[in-house]
């Protein structure tokens, strides 16, 4: 199928790896014109050389500027004034007990999952709109569902991320704008496969032991039982952000390998 994505111009906050970067490589596989942003700039480099390693004749460049915060956001805006299709992915997470979350980690997460996708949106979305045509999407988490005990910080900050889209969703209704968030499950980016790595060898385990035992303790609801991988969510995510789904907006998609013992 052809998404017609070609010449439309993409911007993924946090794409240097994991989903985002698969997201940035899928679409630019489908034509269009992609900007890698990262904080660091030989990260965005080596992702940059990486999809024009892997897509021949790729339209890509890259915006090396921490995407999180105020500042960082009209960094941004001044170099990309404008786009046809923003991917809000720019996302943090970090395993820790309720009760030792300081406000400080509750503000942090908030910024960066919350009020980056919020500054972005509200940046290119009305030059969307005037075009009568646009792609908006929040990767947001199975965990805004289904709220993991060890991240109760990070799972607030996915819920309010369907909150989000969802209004705007509502806000944009009309003007050829669709505006929808995706809810990865478990996926094995690099750094969940770091931190893996790092509990099976202090336990004296193997990689595929620990996955194995975090799906039947932690998420047995899985259906999958095993973690994604970033390509899986870049390809609902890549349709999404095509003219082929024109019908589809407001929606919290899952690709969650069915963690999220839910039927809608």
């Amino acid at each position: 199928m052809d998404l017609e994505l070609r010449n439309r111009r993409a911007l993924i906050t946090g794409s240097t790896f994991g989903i985002g970067f698969a997201i940035a490589r899928g679409l630019a596989a489908e034509g269009a014109s992609v900007i890698i942003n990262g904080r660091k700039a030989e990260s965005v480099d080596r992702a940059m050389a990486r999809i024009r390693q892997e897509v021949p004749g790729a339209q890509v460049e890259g915006v090396a500027i921490d995407a999180s915060t105020a500042e960082g956001a009209q960094a941004v805006f001044a170099r990309v004034p404008s786009v046809d299709i923003l991917v809000n992915n720019l996302g943090i997470f970090e395993p820790k007990p309720f009760f030792e979350i300081p406000d400080s980690d509750w503000m942090r997460f908030f910024e960066t999952n919350v009020l980056s996708g919020v500054r972005f949106s509200r940046h290119y979305a009305p030059g969307m709109r005037e075009r009568r045509w646009g792609r908006i999407l929040f990767i947001s988490s199975e965990s805004a569902l289904h709220i993991p005990k060890e991240m109760i910080h990070y799972g607030m900050t996915k819920t309010a991320q369907l909150s989000v889209s969802r209004g705007l969703a509502i806000e944009l209704a009309e003007t050829g704008v669709t505006v929808n968030s995706v809810l990865p499950g478990p996926t094995r980016t690099e750094g969940v496969q770091e931190f893996v790595q790092s509990l099976a060898k202090a336990n004296g385990k193997t990689f595929q032991q620990v996955e194995a035992d975090f799906f039947r303790f932690e998420r047995p609801t899985s259906l999958i039982r095993r973690f994604a991988t970033p390509e899986e969510v870049a390809h609902l995510a890549v349709y999404l952000c095509s003219p082929r789904a024109s019908a589809t907006t407001g929606a919290a998609l899952r690709v969650d390998g069915g963690v999220a013992n839910y039927i809608v």
